[in-house]
């Protein structure tokens, strides 16, 4: 078997609550990448998946909640991380469930947070435990978007 060096597809959900809060949850100690960060819902696309069905898999397997609608695509970048390179692409979502009681898998996540946008400092920490700033800017830019769209639909009426 030979080892492709396209990056792998990854996809991020950033839930979007009806006060316009993302939705983020912390990384348990144990796991491999980015251990006791903060992230967003999500994951690797696997073979033969279109992005959105990875969106929509994803956010099942790890809150329990239903895709309701795709808002807008806010990042699409590229990491590495053990040397693997990913192409990570990240969407404002909302979602259909009770957002008060996601379905965690606490094996890999030990908690979660509604992180409004003044509130995306909460996400530092990530750079501070070995990760980096990618999740704080992520979750930022869904915050712009939403301000963007808010504003928006307030000049249309």
């Amino acid at each position: 078997m030979t080892e492709t060096t396209e990056p792998r597809p990854v996809v991020g959900a950033l839930i979007r609550d009806p006060h316009d809060r993302i939705f983020v949850q912390r990384r348990s100690a144990g796991r491999r990448l980015f251990p006791g960060c903060w992230d967003v819902v999500g994951g690797a696309v696997e073979e033969g998946e279109s992005l959105l069905d990875a969106l929509r898999r994803e956010i099942a397997e790890e809150t329990g909640w239903r895709l309701r609608r795709v808002l807008a695509r806010v990042a699409h970048e590229e990491w590495t991380a053990n040397g693997l390179r990913h192409i990570e692409s990240d969407y404002v979502v909302e979602v259909d469930g009770d957002l008060s009681s996601p379905q965690l898998e606490w094996d890999k996540h030990t908690e979660f947070a509604w992180v409004a946008a003044e509130e995306v400092s909460l996400l530092d920490e990530n750079a501070l435990r070995g990760g980096s700033t990618f999740i704080k800017d992520v979750v930022a830019a869904a915050h712009v978007w939403l301000a963007d769209a808010s504003g928006t639909s307030r000049r249309a009426r």
